[in-house]
């Protein structure tokens, strides 16, 4: 039973195009939520049985926001997309949103970064996730040929959503891509693993902790802060959060203007009280 709705499931996340990503972040929670109903029809499961099972798995396990959410995605999908029942059946309560602030690091930090990191290829990762504003995926799915040396730009196509994009080419960028060109010769990815084909998600935040250790550098570093970074420098800078909202591929400003929130050039502007005291 299990491997049949498993199956199902993944025929239809492939027909509807999610990301391989989705299917095995679905497909896994599913697996999960089957083993647990494994003496079940799921085909009869309520919704009192659900959200009991779900209160059973917070209470005991402490799931993050973002677990929680996969969870409930995955349920909804094979309910929604797979059986086809209405929301009704699955009609799930949806845990709060923690409201955190992106994580970044400051220009002399990634430059400290990129002053230890001697391999080539190591340091291309690393200054592309940051001078394009690139998730780690869009890095690994990045193409030769999606250099575009005309217009300085680099074409994101697919990124999260489906969605292509242009994000920026710097000519320092190029030029270090070209040394890494001449020396990696790669071959469709611009970032190739080692046999070929797509380059490791795991190795890329393993050379960025390593490079980030060896800068001194203490704070938890992962390859979305660079993207994070990216980001808030380009508002201190005084870019429009318009043309960052594109750059990022953002649907939405809102999402953009978490930015706004760790800007120093906006907390700049602030005149601390304190300062008048002690004048």
């Amino acid at each position: 039973m299990k491997t049949k709705i498993i199956n199902d499931t993944k025929k239809k996340l492939v027909v509807m195009g999610y990301s391989e990503n989705t299917q095995k972040t679905y497909l896994h929670y599913l697996g999960l939520f089957c083993d647990h109903f494994d003496n079940f029809d799921l085909n009869r499961i309520n919704s009192r049985q659900i959200e009991t099972f779900f209160y059973d798995l917070i209470q005991n396990n402490q799931l993050s926001y973002s677990a929680q959410s996969q969870y409930i995605n995955a349920i909804k999908f094979y309910y929604e997309k797979v059986l086809g029942k209405p929301k009704t059946v699955y009609n799930l309560p949806r845990p709060r949103k923690p409201k955190t602030l992106p994580k970044v690091l400051s220009k002399n930090e990634i430059k400290k970064i990129l002053d230890v990191t001697s391999n080539i290829k190591h340091k291309c990762i690393i200054t592309l996730l940051y001078s394009a504003g690139l998730r780690r995926s869009e890095l690994i799915n990045l193409k030769v040929k999606d250099i575009d040396s005309e217009r300085m730009v680099l074409m994101i196509n697919g990124a999260k959503g489906k969605k292509d994009r242009v994000t920026l080419l710097s000519s320092k960028i190029l030029n270090l891509l070209r040394q890494y060109y001449k020396e990696y010769k790669p071959d469709i990815f611009l970032i190739e693993g080692e046999k070929g084909g797509k380059y490791s998600a795991t190795s890329i935040s393993k050379i960025l902790k390593k490079a980030a250790s060896k800068a001194g550098i203490k704070k938890n570093v992962t390859p979305h802060m660079l993207r994070h970074s990216f980001a808030t420098h380009l508002l201190e800078q005084g870019t429009d959060l318009r043309y960052i909202q594109e750059l990022l591929g953002h649907n939405s400003s809102k999402t953009t203007e978490i930015y706004t929130h760790i800007s120093k050039k906006a907390i700049d502007k602030i005149v601390n009280p304190i300062d008048d005291i002690y004048e």
